[in-house]
């Protein structure tokens, strides 16, 4: 058997994510994110909820980008 030895992967593990795809994704997604902010609403839960939201988004970004850059992050 040829293939014997070599390990069972799925497809998605082949071909990895574009990163600038998954960066302006983010961005995008924070930026609508904060422009939800405006609006007659009169309660600020939504608003912690939104702050929250892209702040999680932005940290994750950030995180990304900082273990790519040190060489942690194939």
């Amino acid at each position: 058997m040829a293939g014997g030895n070599e390990p069972v992967t799925s497809p998605d593990q082949h071909k990895p994510t574009n990163r600038k795809a998954a960066y302006t994704g983010g961005i995008i997604s924070i930026a609508v994110l904060l422009l939800y902010l405006i609006g007659n609403h009169e309660g600020r839960v939504e608003d912690l909820w939104l702050l929250f939201s892209a702040g999680v988004i932005a940290l994750t970004i950030a995180g990304d980008w900082l273990l790519r850059k040190n060489g942690l992050k194939d």
